[in-house]
C-alpha cells in the first residue's frame, strides 16, 4: 500500500514545486513519508505522510483517499487538511490546536511535516538569506511564532518514551531558525 499511496502523491503533485526552492512538490511528502517510516510507524501513518497535502493542495477530495486506501489513511489525511478558506493565522492556530489535543499518531504526521518544511526553510535561508521569508504568506515574526507554538504544544499527553526522536530535532531546529 505504501507504494500505491508514493505513486498516488507523485501524480496529485505533478508539476507543483515548492514555495522557495522551486523543487518538485513531491519530494516533501517522500521525504515525510521516509520520516514516519524509519521511526518505525504504521503502514497507515506512512501512506498519510505520501498523501498528507494532497486533499489540501490538489483537486483530489478526502473521498478519494478513502476509497484508495481506507479509512483510517482518510481519517490520518484530514486530521491533517487544512481548510484554505480560512486566515493564514486562522489557519496555523487550528494546527497549533490540533496538534495539542491530537492522537499520536496525528501528532507524529503533524511533526514529520512541519519538521520538513522547518529543515527546507533553514536550507534556502543559507542560500537566500532574509528573502526567503518573501517566499511565504507570512513572514518571520508569524513563522516564529508558528513555529515555536507547534513545538510547545507537540508533547502534550505524551510522555517522553512514546517521542520520535524527531520531536526533539524539531525542536532544536526551531531554536537554530528562531534564535
Amino acid at each position: 500500500m505504501k507504494q500505491e499511496a508514493k505513486e498516488f502523491a507523485e501524480k496529485a503533485h505533478h508539476g507543483q514545486t515548492r514555495k522557495s526552492s522551486g523543487d518538485p512538490y513531491v519530494t516533501h511528502p517522500i521525504r515525510v513519508a521516509r520520516r514516519l517510516e524509519e521511526a518505525g510507524l504504521s503502514e497507515a501513518l506512512i501512506c498519510a505522510g505520501y498523501l498528507h497535502d494532497v486533499v489540501e493542495d490538489t483537486s483530489y477530495e478526502i473521498e478519494d483517499i478513502e476509497k484508495a486506501f481506507g479509512i483510517e489513511v482518510a481519517r490520518l489525511v484530514s486530521a491533517h487538511t487544512e481548510d484554505k478558506s480560512k486566515t493564514w493565522k486562522e489557519r496555523k492556530q487550528h494546527t497549533i490546536d490540533t496538534v495539542k489535543f491530537a492522537s499520536k499518531d496525528v501528532k507524529c504526521l503533524i511533526l514529520a511535516d512541519k519538521l520538513d518544511n522547518l529543515l527546507s526553510m533553514e536550507n534556502e535561508y543559507a542560500l537566500q538569506g532574509s528573502a526567503l521569508w518573501d517566499n511565504f504568506n507570512a513572514g518571520y515574526d508569524e513563522q516564529k511564532w508558528y513555529n515555536e507554538a507547534i513545538a510547545e504544544n507537540m508533547t502534550a499527553g505524551l510522555t517522553d518514551e512514546e517521542l520520535p526522536d524527531y520531536f526533539h530535532t524539531f525542536k532544536e531546529t526551531v531554536k537554530r531558525v528562531f534564535g
